[in-house]
């Protein structure tokens, strides 16, 4: 079990605060509803992706996603959409070397896990997620805390905005091999931050 150090906790505080999210309008709800559901496809500009050890960041002109939604009401909060793609455009690192980034093990699962009927925000997660990416001779893969594992990431959807918005989790590098300078290192942490926005209205809401 990773231990939780004073800096996680403090950050995840900031997110929560900056989220706007209160724990007295927030709650864990078992069921959930979602109108319309079904197929969605949603796209975010300029996402980063960036190594909280070395600084290194990737960055990236754009990020597409697509999935499915469950649709009606008393859904499981658990799986209640699957991602089956997500896809990078025009991604540079440091010195403006170009990657390639491939998203593996699809699909991956968004979860919902509480909801704050004020502002109309779920918080959840996206679980399974692994990419790899590749360019100018460094490669490397992206997982969970253990080489080999998936990563969670923490992330949110707000209704009026038909965003889904990603940042946090337990991303790390492995596999680091190649001409990576050091900006890249196997064990280090990372954060990938992006704001997808969905092609066509969703709502997400819970008791």
């Amino acid at each position: 079990m990773r231990k939780l150090t004073k800096t996680t906790v403090v950050a995840a505080a900031a997110l929560t605060a900056a989220l706007g999210l209160t724990v007295g309008s927030a709650t864990a709800a078992g069921t959930w509803t979602a109108t319309p559901g079904g197929a969605w496809t949603a796209k975010a500009t300029s996402p980063k992706l960036t190594d909280t050890r070395t600084g290194t960041q990737l960055s990236c002109s754009s990020s597409s996603a697509a999935g499915t939604l469950g649709s009606g009401s008393g859904l499981s909060g658990t799986g209640i959409s699957s991602i089956t793609s997500v896809g990078w455009t025009g991604c540079t690192g440091p010195l403006g070397i170009t990657f390639s980034v491939t998203a593996q093990g699809l699909p991956w699962a968004l979860n919902a896990a509480t909801y704050n009927s004020t502002t109309g925000v779920t918080s959840g997660t996206i679980t399974g997620v692994k990419a790899h990416i590749s360019g100018a001779g460094c490669t490397a893969d992206f997982g969970g805390p253990t080489s080999g594992s998936t990563a969670t990431l923490n992330g949110t959807y707000t209704n009026s905005s038909h965003t889904l918005s990603l940042s946090g989790g337990d991303l790390h590098a492995y596999n680091v091999s190649g001409s990576c300078l050091g900006l890249l290192n196997n064990g280090d942490a990372s954060n990938y931050v992006a704001n997808y926005v969905l092609n066509g209205a969703q709502t997400i809401t819970s008791p």
